[in-house]
C-alpha cells in the first residue's frame, strides 16, 4: 500500500513543529492533545541539548497553542518537568509522552515515572494548562502510561493499560493492552486482558493505546504497533473499537495500518522509523479525526481523516 492510501492523510505543512522551533531543543516530539477553549492544544515533549533540566534525559513538556490547529506557538517555560524532590519516593519523573483526558471541566494528564523501581504512570490534573497538580502514582511497573476514558461507564472510571516486560538488554517486549476500572481514578482493579500483538504484520512485537474517543458505534482508540526486523523497530499506527457499555469487548480493529513511517522526518531522527501518537482529537460535526503524532522522536506532525471511515475500517476488518 502506498502511503497516500492510508486512512490518515498527512498535512502538507508537516512537520508542524521541529527542533528549530524551540531554543536548545534536539527533539520536539510526542504530544498529548486536547481541545481547550474550542481550539487544539498540545503538550509537547522536548529534549534539550544542554541538559539543563533534571530527570532521565533532561526532558520537559511544554504547552503549545494554536488558532488554526496547524501553526503552534510553544510556551517557553515547562508545563511539566522533573521536580527537585519527588512527592512520592526515590525516582525520576519522565514528564513526556503525556496522555490527556478531559472529564467534565478537568483535564487529567498521565505521564511516565522512571528509575530503579521500573516505569509506571503518574496522574495529575489541570483546568487551565497554566497550573498543574499531581495526584498519585496509579500503575505498577512496568505500565508506562495508562489512558483514561473520558466518562464513567456503569458508574466506574475505566482506563486502558499497556503492561510490558523488560528483557536483560533493556528491550521492551510483550506490550499488551489491558482494561482496568476504578471508583476514584486512584485505586484501580478488575484488570482484564484486551489485546495482544501479533494480529497484524505492523504490530508483531508490541502495541499501545491512546485515550479513547466516544463515537456512536463504540470507543475508538488509536494504537501504535511495533514490528521488529533486522533493521530494528518500526512504529506504525492502527485503531481499535470497543463496546460502549463494556469496554473489555472489542467491536473491531484495523488489521491494516492507518499510518506508517514513510517521510524523511519519520524515518530519520533521534529514534528512526517511528510514527507515534499519544492522543487524537475528534470533530464529529465535520466527520474529522485529527492525530498529532511524533516523527522519529524528533518532530510533531499532523494527520487527518474521516472519523466515520476509520470506525468503518475497524468494523469491516474485524
Amino acid at each position: 500500500m502506498h502511503y497516500n492510501e492510508f486512512i490518515l492523510k498527512r498535512h502538507e505543512a508537516n512537520p508542524i513543529l521541529s527542533p528549530k522551533d524551540f531554543p536548545d531543543a534536539n527533539a520536539v516530539f510526542n504530544c498529548g492533545q486536547a481541545i481547550y477553549e474550542g481550539k487544539p492544544l498540545l503538550l509537547v515533549s522536548i529534549g534539550h541539548r544542554s541538559g539543563r533540566y533534571r530527570g532521565i534525559g533532561g526532558m520537559t513538556t511544554h504547552v503549545a497553542r494554536s488558532e488554526d490547529g496547524v501553526q503552534f506557538e510553544i510556551e517557553p517555560e515547562p508545563f511539566l518537568q522533573c521536580p527537585k524532590e519527588s512527592p512520592y519516593c526515590d525516582f525520576d519523573f519522565s514528564p513526556i509522552d503525556t496522555r490527556v483526558t478531559q472529564i467534565g471541566d478537568v483535564y487529567y494528564v498521565v505521564h511516565p515515572g522512571c528509575g530503579p523501581w521500573g516505569t509506571f504512570g503518574i496522574l495529575g490534573k489541570t483546568s487551565d494548562f497554566k497550573t498543574h497538580e499531581y495526584i498519585e502514582v496509579i500503575s505498577l511497573p512496568d505500565n508506562r502510561v495508562p489512558c483514561l476514558f473520558p466518562e464513567k461507564i456503569d458508574g466506574a472510571f475505566y482506563r486502558l493499560d499497556r503492561p510490558y516486560r523488560v528483557a536483560p538488554n533493556n528491550n521492551h517486549y510483550m506490550g499488551n493492552i489491558w482494561v482496568a476500572r476504578s471508583p476514584d481514578l486512584i485505586h484501580w482493579g478488575c484488570h482484564r486482558p484486551l489485546l495482544k500483538p501479533g494480529y497484524a504484520p505492523w504490530a508483531r512485537t508490541k502495541i499501545g493505546p491512546v485515550p479513547p474517543i466516544k463515537t456512536d458505534r463504540g470507543w475508538l482508540t488509536i494504537i501504535h504497533g511495533v514490528a521488529q526486523s533486522c533493521a530494528g523497530h518500526r512504529y506504525s499506527l492502527g485503531a481499535v473499537l470497543l463496546d460502549l457499555a463494556d469496554p473489555t469487548r472489542i467491536v473491531g480493529k484495523t488489521h491494516s495500518s492507518i499510518l506508517e513511517p514513510c517521510e524523511p522526518h519519520e524515518i530519520m531522527g533521534v529514534v528512526p522509523n517511528v510514527v507515534f501518537a499519544c492522543g487524537a482529537l475528534a470533530f464529529p460535526e465535520r466527520d474529522e479525526i485529527r492525530v498529532y503524532y511524533g516523527g522519529a522522536d524528533t518532530t510533531v506532525n499532523l494527520a487527518t481523516g474521516s472519523l466515520s471511515a476509520l470506525v468503518d475500517a475497524c468494523i469491516n476488518e474485524a
